[in-house]
């Protein structure tokens, strides 16, 4: 999450500490690999934000969260369903 704060400026009346805590709630249960996926869409611009600008909110890190928990389990999901083979008849 440090890397978010590195990549976005703060507004002066933004409360670091405040700001990290709310994160930290909203992801308290997610999975490690959701946080980091959806981080990395935050930074690379890919993410559904207000103003890229700035830092998203706990609420919209949480948002991305689910989508990506959502995505891998898809995928998941997917890569588990035995391929389709091909007979030629």
């Amino acid at each position: 999450m440090a890397a978010m704060f590195s990549c976005f400026p703060q507004s002066a009346l933004a409360d670091a500490e405040m700001q990290l805590r709310g994160y930290l709630a909203a992801v308290q249960e997610a999975e490690l690999a959701d946080v980091q996926a959806a981080i990395q869409r935050f930074i690379r611009g890919e993410a559904k934000v207000d103003n890229a600008q700035f830092c998203p909110s706990s609420a919209q890190l949480s948002i991305e969260v689910r989508e990506r928990r959502l995505m891998r389990e898809l995928m998941a999901k997917r890569g588990a369903q035995s391929p389709v083979k091909l007979v030629k008849g």
